[in-house]
C-alpha cells in the first residue's frame, strides 16, 4: 500500500499498564511503514495505575507520541472526545488500549476508505472475544439506536474506526462523557450532517491482560439517558 500522507492515532486508556507499552510500541512499528506523517496520543482517563509514567517513558524514545491526563478519570466518552479534538492530521484512527485489535489492520481501512470514497470506515467484529451477555447486550443497544434513529450499523461499539477529521469538525461538538453512547452519538450526528459510512470487518483478541470496564450497569444506564436525551434534542 502506499504511505498515507498524514494519520493522527489515539488510544483511550485506564488502568492498562499491563498493556499500553506493547499497544503502542506495535502502532509506532506500524505507522513508520504505512504514514509519512504521524503522531499518537494516549489519554489516560484517571488511571490509577502506571499507565501514564509507562506513556512517558516511551515519549522520551519517540516524541511524535503524546500523552493527555485526566484527573480524575471522565469516562470513555470524555477519552475519545480528547483524542477527537486534539489529533492534527487529516486522518484520524482509534483503537482501544487493551491490545484486542491488531492495529497493522489500518491498513485495510484504507483500502475500504479509497474503494469507497468513504468519510468514516467503522470496524465490525469478524467474531467477538467478549462474553456472550456482552454481545447480546451490544445487539439491543443497536436496536435501540435504530429504532430511534434509523441508523443501522452492525457493531457501533467496536473500538476500531477511521474517520476523516473534517467529520470531527463539522459535526455539532460531542458531548457523551460516560456510557456507550459516544460511538453512537458520533455516527448519528455524522449520518445526519450527509457524511458516508462504512463497515469493515476486524479480528478481535481476548484481552492478555487487565479488566474492561464498560459493561457495568451505571455505565450502560448513563448511555441509555444520553440516547434519550440526543433524541429529544434533535426531534
Amino acid at each position: 500500500m502506499e504511505k498515507i500522507k498524514e494519520l493522527s492515532v489515539f488510544f483511550p486508556a485506564y488502568n492498562e499498564e499491563a498493556n499500553i507499552r506493547q499497544t503502542v510500541e506495535k502502532a509506532v512499528e506500524v505507522l513508520k511503514k504505512v504514514a509519512k506523517k504521524w503522531e499518537i496520543i494516549v489519554i489516560d482517563d484517571g488511571s490509577k495505575d502506571k499507565t501514564g509514567e509507562i506513556v512517558k517513558r516511551l515519549i522520551k524514545k519517540e516524541p511524535r507520541i503524546r500523552l493527555i491526563t485526566h484527573t480524575p478519570n471522565r469516562g470513555y466518552g470524555a477519552a475519545l472526545k480528547s483524542g477527537f479534538y486534539n489529533s492534527q492530521y487529516e486522518w484520524i484512527a482509534f483503537t482501544d488500549a487493551d491490545g484486542q485489535f491488531d492495529f497493522s489492520e489500518i491498513t485495510k481501512f484504507f483500502e475500504k476508505q479509497k474503494q469507497t470514497g468513504a468519510d468514516l470506515v467503522i470496524g465490525s467484529y469478524l467474531k467477538r472475544a467478549v462474553p456472550f451477555y456482552r454481545i447480546w447486550g451490544s445487539k439491543l443497544w443497536e436496536l435501540a439506536v435504530f429504532l430511534l434513529f434509523g441508523l443501522k450499523v452492525k457493531d457501533i461499539d467496536c473500538g476500531f474506526k477511521l474517520i476523516r477529521k473534517k467529520v470531527i469538525e463539522e459535526i455539532p461538538p460531542l458531548e457523551a462523557e460516560r456510557g456507550p453512547f459516544i460511538s453512537s452519538e458520533l455516527l448519528i450526528k455524522a449520518k445526519k450532517k450527509g457524511f458516508k459510512i462504512v463497515q469493515l470487518g476486524v479480528h478481535h483478541y481476548p484481552r492478555r491482560a487487565g479488566k474492561a470496564t464498560g459493561a457495568s450497569l451505571k455505565v450502560v444506564l448513563s448511555g441509555l439517558k444520553d440516547l434519550i436525551r440526543l433524541k429529544v434534542k434533535l426531534s
